[in-house]
This record gives C-alpha cells, sequence and structure tokens, in this order.
C-alpha cells in the first residue's frame, strides 16, 4: 500500500470560514496529500462567505455559532447528507483535527467500522478558561480531552515540545511530530520596506516591537499590554506595528494607542509587514506550535517568547531569541529591552533564526502524516 491508495475522511470544526494557523496547515496538508494522489473528503461547517477557498471536496455539517465567539462554529452532527457521503465515500483512515461533538462521533463511527483514527492536536484548549477567569475549569476540560484522545490510535503534534506535554497528560502514547513549514518567498529578510514603515510613522532608527496573530485574549494581549508599559515606566523608546484582525481589537487598541494597527494581511503584504518589524513579541501559551514565530524568523528577526509548547521547540534562548517564563511582565520587558538597545543583538539572533527557518519544508512536513496513516492502516491490517 502507499499513499495514492490512501482514503482520507477528514474532520475539521473549522477548515476555511476563519483563517488560522490550524486550518492553513490542514488546507496544505490536504494539497500535498492530493498532489500524491490519495483520496481526501473534508467534513466541516460550511458558512456563506469563508475566509479562503477550501482545498479539496467540503462537505458541510450541521453547526452552531460558539455563544459570545459568533466567529466560531462547533460542528453538532454527521447526518442527512454528510453521513450519506461519509458511507459512499468509503474511507480507509479517519483524520479529526478538533475534540468537538462531530470530532467525537467521528471516532465513534470509526471505531464502529474498524477503521484507523488519526488526531492532530492543533491548539492548547485547557488553557484558554485563563483568560476568561476560569481557570479552576483547565482538570475537567483536560478529562474530556484525554477521554477523546485516548479513543483515537495515535496522535500528531506540531512540536516535540507539545508531544511531550501530551505524554505527560496521559492524552496518548503514540504521538509523533507534525511540525509546520513556512514559505521563504513570503518571509524573508528582503520583505522589509523602509518606506512603508515611515508611511506608519514609525522612523528608521526607532524599533518596531510587532505583534502577529488573531486578537483575541487567549494570545496573551494583557501580558502584552502590561509589558510595553513596564517599558514605558523605565523610559526604553519603541514603536509598536500589530499584524491581525479578532474580537480584542477594540480593548488592544484602547490599550496601545499609539500602537500602528494594520489589520489583518496575507501574501505578499504580509511579507513585508513582518520582515518590517524589528521584533516579535509573543506572550501567547496557547500555540502548540507557534507559526508565527517561525514566519518572524524567516525573515530575519528575533523573537521574545513565552517558554511555553511551539516556541520552545523553536526558539534557541540566547541565541535566536528569548524565551521567558509565562507571564513574568519584568523577565520580558528586560528581553525586549536588550534587543531595542543593542542593534548588533537583534542581527546576530536574527540571522540564527533565519537559519533555523531553513529546516522547515513543507512536503517533507506533510509526508509525515501520510507515512502515518499508512503506519495506521498497516497495524490495523495485522490486528
Amino acid at each position: 500500500m502507499d499513499i495514492s491508495d490512501l482514503r482520507i475522511a477528514l474532520f475539521s470544526g473549522n477548515y476555511n470560514y476563519v483563517r488560522d494557523g490550524a486550518n492553513q496547515a490542514l488546507n496544505r496538508l490536504v494539497d500535498y496529500l492530493l498532489r500524491q494522489g490519495a483520496k481526501v473528503r473534508v467534513y466541516a461547517p460550511v458558512v456563506e462567505e469563508p475566509a479562503f477557498p477550501a482545498t479539496g471536496d467540503l462537505v458541510g455539517v450541521g453547526a452552531l455559532p460558539i455563544p459570545g465567539r459568533a466567529e466560531y462554529r462547533v460542528p453538532l452532527a454527521i447526518a442527512g447528507k454528510a453521513r450519506r457521503d461519509l458511507k459512499a465515500f468509503a474511507p480507509n483512515v479517519v483524520h479529526v483535527s478538533s475534540p468537538d461533538p462531530v470530532g467525537h462521533r467521528a471516532v465513534t463511527w470509526a471505531r464502529k467500522r474498524d477503521l484507523p483514527v488519526l488526531a492532530s492536536v492543533h491548539t492548547r484548549f485547557e488553557t484558554y478558561l485563563r483568560y476568561y477567569n476560569m481557570a479552576w475549569g483547565e482538570p475537567v476540560i483536560e478529562a474530556i480531552l484525554r477521554r477523546f484522545y485516548r479513543r483515537c490510535d495515535a496522535l500528531v503534534a506540531p512540536s516535540e515540545s507539545m508531544a511531550q506535554l501530551l505524554r505527560e497528560q496521559r492524552m496518548n502514547y503514540d504521538v509523533t511530530i507534525w511540525s509546520r513549514g513556512v514559505d521563504r518567498t513570503t518571509f524573508n529578510p528582503e520583505r522589509r520596506d523602509m518606506e512603508w514603515r515611515r508611511s506608519l510613522g514609525i522612523a528608521d532608527h526607532e524599533v518596531a516591537i510587532g505583534f502577529l496573530g488573531r486578537l483575541v485574549m487567549e494570545k496573551g494581549l494583557d501580558v502584552y499590554a502590561d509589558t510595553l508599559d513596564d517599558l514605558r515606566r523605565r523610559g526604553v523608546p519603541f514603536k509598536v506595528i500589530v499584524i491581525g484582525e479578532g474580537p480584542a481589537r477594540e480593548w488592544f487598541e484602547s490599550r496601545l494607542p499609539d500602537g500602528a494597527f494594520v489589520g489583518f494581511q496575507q501574501g505578499a503584504d504580509l511579507g513585508r509587514a513582518v520582515a518590517s518589524m524589528d521584533v516579535l513579541f509573543n506572550p501567547s501559551v496557547t500555540e502548540t506550535f507557534g507559526n508565527v514565530t517561525l514566519e518572524v524568523m524567516a525573515c530575519g528577526l528575533p523573537v521574545v517568547a513565552a517558554a511555553a509548547t511551539g516556541s520552545q521547540s523553536l526558539v534557541a534562548d540566547g541565541i535566536s531569541g528569548r524565551l521567558v517564563p509565562p507571564g513574568a511582565v519584568s523577565q520580558f520587558s528586560e528581553a525586549i529591552r536588550a534587543y531595542i538597545e543593542d542593534p548588533a543583538l537583534r542581527r546576530a539572533h536574527g540571522q540564527a533564526g533565519a537559519l533555523r527557518a531553513n529546516d522547515f519544508d513543507w512536503d517533507k512536513i506533510n509526508q509525515a502524516v501520510a507515512d502515518t496513516y499508512l503506519r495506521l492502516i498497516r497495524q490495523r491490517a495485522r490486528g
């Protein structure tokens, strides 16, 4: 059996209706699989105006908006057309990418038919409660996740640090790596545009601290703002470039009134915006990989990040950036201050990050998932 014999049913809670790193990775995976001759059917919520066109065949499943976060939807059931399509497609492996109700039902459907199930882990759902004053609920969420992931045959995680955490949390013990790649035509140092920076009110000698990602509280926006407040108290000069959109934009703008908010960017415009920063500050602890961190490193810039899953597997502390304990505002501030005051340090750590980014080729990375599908099918055939 080889990759062209694969028939993959992929279940996603958000395949293309909101743009984020997880669904873009899934679309890249499907593109690679289709180019290798595999058959893929995607089952996910469908909306009238998705963020970007879906790669491959997308079959809609019933879903409802999440209260308070209406841009996201919860898939509820595999019924009607979706169930008939799934039966007719007759997959030989099932891939679930979100522990939502449809994900649970997909696992049950596969187990009844003795089909192998692979789960990909894209975010640390249990940490989200911290940003809504509900940290007491984390053990409950962990227990729900554990039940879901232990019903799967194997997991793939974006980084070794995340894979190790999943093992420690007893989610599953068959955990391999599905890393993330970076498009070096989009993200490279040559994209830096001083004229564009000047249009934002940033002089050539000023240092721009960047934020890249969806503007939601679970990205650590409060820590970001508190850290910049600390830099101001220390009398450290800086500018801010914020790339992204999201429901917390108004709150973030009120906390960073002098920041340059450039909104959602994509393609060459995104590459230009990223390369025109001087340092990325990423305080989030929810990522399992850190796509934005890799994109900034590919542009030859240093990263100051929380020492959490994802970033720990990308950033070499003291070589290509700094890793700081999550929430440690004064330490974040000191790390950023060093880059602001020492251009040579910025250059050296940025160059080290660019070299590290060379290791991340999308096709090689996606082949690892195909290899895992094939391994699980062979194991199931052997009983």
